[in-house]
């Protein structure tokens, strides 16, 4: 039995202090960085902000990858059964949470596969109208959709997505019913609803921004807890009749469970650096228009914990159809 012991005990250890070594030393090579989202939308752009930026602190190239496809999970699985070593991180958004509940078949755990570096960003969510619309202010479109025979629509920038589950809550808290209709991303639920397609939509407050200000849409709330900067006289949705709503998206990087903590450590440092960046912080805040901020590695699991419980909570009480 003693002898198992120790041939256990002898495995273990010349497995991991391979790693242990290499975290005094790392990085020695280019990091990857993969995101489950197309190049050029919001997920890319912060991924290759930053990286640049933690690039010069790293002293090796950070090299981002989009892989797009269902909902981010391909991303997310590549880099969960990658080697925890820090070679192989994920850009990851809100929407790693509402996979976790979403979806009963993915080849890893949201929360245990993965190992939180640092929050990047955060932002909140426009319900927005077409201007022809004759709803002025979001309880005109709650009153109109609970009078209403058939359930209103609202588009999203797909299924799974934080547009998608923040109409799903609003219609929750609101007690109204709004059928949701999918798009391939948020520009597509654009052009949807400015050819009248449908209601509403959820969108991100930058995507929506020209549009509104072209007069073509008409913001009628924010997902946030305080009224979002770009859009100053728009109200909440919580100042409209529907108390205690606040959903705020975001950004984070995280890597592959058991990857050694003075890594983990070396990319937080980093990721806290970069972010103390004028020109950074300013360029982050333009492409999301949300709010820019580093975080423990506890603070990050926190936030993915709590958006596990919420949303899980919603897929309960809205029955919404798991996949």
């Amino acid at each position: 039995m003693k002898k198992n012991l120790m041939t256990m005990f002898g495995a273990v250890l010349a497995l991991t202090l391979p790693l242990a070594a290499g975290a005094q030393t790392y990085p020695e090579r280019p990091v990857r960085v993969l995101h489950g989202f197309a190049a050029g939308g919001n997920a890319d752009v912060v991924a290759r902000l930053v990286t640049t930026e933690m690039a010069k602190g790293l002293g090796q190239p950070m090299v981002v990858e989009p892989k797009a496809g269902a909902g981010g999970t391909i991303a997310a699985a590549t880099v969960a059964s990658a080697k925890p070593d820090g070679y192989n991180l994920l850009l990851a958004t809100g929407g790693h949470a509402i996979a976790g509940v979403l979806y009963d078949k993915l080849p890893y755990d949201t929360a245990k596969s993965f190992q939180p570096v640092s929050a990047l960003t955060s932002f909140p969510f426009l319900v927005v109208v077409n201007a022809a619309s004759p709803h002025n202010n979001l309880g005109d479109l709650i009153k109109a959709a609970k009078a209403k025979a058939n359930p209103m629509t609202f588009g999203s920038a797909g299924v799974g997505t934080g547009q998608h589950m923040t109409g799903e809550l609003l219609a929750n808290r609101a007690g109204a019913a709004f059928t949701h209709v999918p798009y391939r991303g948020e520009s597509a639920s654009v052009t949807a609803l400015l050819g009248n397609e449908v209601d509403f939509i959820v969108i991100a407050p930058t995507t929506a921004l020209p549009q509104v200000k072209a007069g073509k849409l008409r913001a009628l709330g924010t997902s946030g807890s305080a009224r979002w900067s770009g859009l100053p006289d728009v109200p909440t949705v919580a100042e409209q009749g529907v108390p205690n709503f606040e959903v705020r998206s975001w950004t984070a990087l995280l890597a592959p469970a058991g990857t050694p903590q003075p890594v983990i450590d070396r990319l937080n440092a980093q990721v806290a650096t970069a972010l103390q960046d004028a020109t950074l912080r300013s360029k982050l805040a333009e492409a999301t228009g949300g709010d820019v901020h580093a975080s423990t590695p506890k603070e990050l699991q926190a936030t993915i914990e709590g958006d596990l419980k919420r949303w899980g909570q919603l897929v309960k009480d809205a029955k919404i159809q798991k996949d």
